[in-house]
């Protein structure tokens, strides 16, 4: 350094290029997490389920969810229709009691 306390142009272009490196890390770790977000939610929409579903007369869907093998369709009559994902065929009926 010299003696007025300002620092020399070695000492500069090391921080220079420390940096330069730190931004340059920063700008790849963002990359790459936008990456495995982007990765991560396509394989969330993956969802085989038959092309049609065929409720019971007078049935109108409310709700739906799946499980392990199979899917559910929750009715406006408080009736849950449970079918098999691979055939699609209805697998069980439960009807919800009212309070």
């Amino acid at each position: 350094m010299e003696s007025d306390g300002a620092p020399d142009a070695k000492t500069l272009r090391y921080l220079k290029a420390l940096v330069t490196i730190l931004t340059v890390t920063m700008i790849l770790g963002f990359l790459t997490i936008v990456g495995l977000f982007v990765m991560r939610f396509t394989e969330m929409n993956r969802v085989e389920l038959p092309d049609t579903i065929t409720l019971p007369d007078g049935s109108e869907a409310t709700a739906f969810t799946r499980g392990e093998g199979w899917f559910a369709v929750v009715t406006q009559n408080d009736e849950i229709l449970i079918y098999s994902r691979v055939t699609g065929n209805l697998r069980q009926r439960i009807q919800v009691e009212p309070e």
